[in-house]
Formats: structure tokens, C-alpha cells, sequence
């Protein structure tokens, strides 16, 4: 199978970006850098080894499950069946706790609450050299995406923690979430990608999309430190659903992301 027609393929499946999907494929498959692909030349074995992982992407599967490893904050994360794969719309979680904290030299305690692949916390941890961080993940699968990714990019520093998040014991200074929040009717119209491989406990938030920041309203005024704050993701439309569901904190304001979209609720004690 040549580029131009594993091309033609990703199209015909309704692939968002099927020429740079396959050259990325191409390369995976050759053991190669995106940029060489264009002159490369597959061996008979890497030629079906090539069409072997276009067919799966036809199939749907995420590519970044394929690649097995995913770009966030500028680190190569490692992910695969079981884990939710980061998405560039999370990365306003940090952003935003950089403005909350500009001295990136205080020792403060960091908490991600459902951590997934890790993501958020190392990327935290990254940004502030001093901070020590858990992260706490229910999912066996994702426990294991996540261990493996703090090993390897964060030795030391961030703890993963096979745990519900109420089993959380603060006081944290920095408390992040992703939490699911996709409507429960909503997520067989997701596409294919997310919603035939994702896991579906990282996407489902309920008949309404708000069950987990319920949960977090309870745990949150006790994990924050006196100064502390809490940074969760929120999905499309919901900015004003969540105004009355932390009657216990505060407020200070909802970021959007770089698309202007409503994306990081920041909180603290009221």
C-alpha cells in the first residue's frame, strides 16, 4: 500500500486528516520521522505492515492507540486501550495554574483527581520544579498507562495512586480534574474514535453530564488547602449549569481555551 492510496482510504472513512494520518503511519511503520516518509521506500514486510495499522484507523481506532503515545504540554505521553487520550483543550488546566501561581519555585501539593494517562499532573510538575503531586485513578487499565508515564517523565516526583478520588486526604494547594462529562445519551453520537475505544467511565457524566462535578462539590472544600484552588475541565454549554453546584467554594472565573470555548472552572473555599 503506497501513501497516495492508504490516503484514499483514511478519506473514505470520514478520517479528519487522511494524507497526514498516513504519513504518520508510514513512518510509525518504518521506524522512521514524519519527514523522511516522503522519499522512503518500504520493504515488502513493512508495506503490510503499513496497510496492518491503516486498517485499523479505518476501522475507527484512535491513532494516537495506534501510535501508542500522544503529545501534551510538550512531553510524549504513552497511551493505549483503557486511557482517555489527552486532548490539546486540557492543556488551559495548566495554563491557568500558572497564572494562579506565577512563582513556579513554591513547594506546592498537587492533586489530579481521575489522572488517566497522567497528563495533567506531570505537566504540573513540570511547570513547578519544587511541587510534589498524586495523582488518583480508579481504572486499573489507565493506573497502568499512568505509573508507566510519571516513571518515565517525572521519576520521583509524581505519585500515581490506584484509588477512587474520595479516597483523597488534603490539604492540597492545587487540585485538578478532567472528570467525565458527556451526557450519557450523547456518546454514541461522539465519533467512532471516542466512542467505540475510549473508555467509557473517562467520558460518561451522567443523565445530565454533571454527576462527577456532584461528587467533587462534596470532596473539594475538603482537599483544598486555606489558599488553595481547584481547576476542572468542563465540557461545551455546561459554564452555566455549574454556577450553583458548589455551594461550598467559590467561583473566580471560567477560562476558555485557545478556541474560545468555555473549558477550565476555577474554584477555591468561599
Amino acid at each position: 500500500m503506497t501513501l497516495d492510496e492508504a490516503a484514499r482510504v483514511l478519506a473514505g472513512a470520514g478520517t479528519d486528516n487522511p494524507r497526514g494520518e498516513a504519513r504518520l503511519l508510514f513512518a510509525h511503520a518504518l521506524g522512521i520521522d514524519r519527514e523522511q516518509t516522503l522519499t522512503a521506500v518500504a520493504t515488502p514486510q513493512q508495506a503490510l505492515d503499513f496497510k496492518a495499522l491503516v486498517m485499523r484507523r479505518v476501522a475507527r481506532e484512535p491513532i494516537a492507540y495506534i501510535l501508542g503515545r500522544k503529545e501534551f504540554w510538550s512531553m510524549e505521553f504513552a497511551v493505549g486501550p483503557g486511557v482517555l487520550v489527552p486532548r490539546p483543550d486540557t492543556e488551559t488546566l495548566i495554563e491557568e495554574a500558572m497564572r494562579l501561581v506565577p512563582d513556579r519555585s513554591v513547594p506546592v501539593k498537587i492533586a489530579d483527581l481521575g489522572t488517566g494517562s497522567g497528563a495533567i499532573l506531570i505537566a504540573a510538575l513540570k511547570e513547578f520544579p519544587n511541587a510534589s503531586g498524586i495523582g488518583f485513578e480508579a481504572s486499573e487499565e489507565a493506573f497502568g498507562w499512568a505509573s508507566d508515564n510519571a516513571k518515565r517523565l517525572m521519576p520521583g516526583r509524581a505519585q500515581i495512586r490506584l484509588a477512587n478520588w474520595d479516597r483523597a486526604q488534603g490539604p492540597f494547594d492545587l487540585v485538578f480534574s478532567n472528570p467525565p462529562y458527556i451526557p450519557s445519551a450523547e456518546i454514541e453520537s461522539l465519533e467512532p474514535d471516542v466512542a467505540h475505544f475510549e473508555p467509557r467511565a473517562a467520558l460518561d457524566g451522567g443523565r445530565d453530564g454533571l454527576s462527577a462535578y456532584r461528587s467533587l462539590a462534596e470532596l473539594l472544600p475538603n482537599l483544598l488547602s486555606a489558599n488553595g484552588h481547584a481547576l476542572l475541565e468542563i465540557g461545551l454549554g455546561q459554564a452555566q449549569s455549574l454556577q450553583n453546584l458548589f455551594p461550598n467554594l467559590e467561583i473566580l472565573r471560567i477560562a476558555p481555551d485557545l478556541s474560545g470555548v468555555p473549558r477550565c472552572v476555577i474554584l477555591r473555599k468561599a
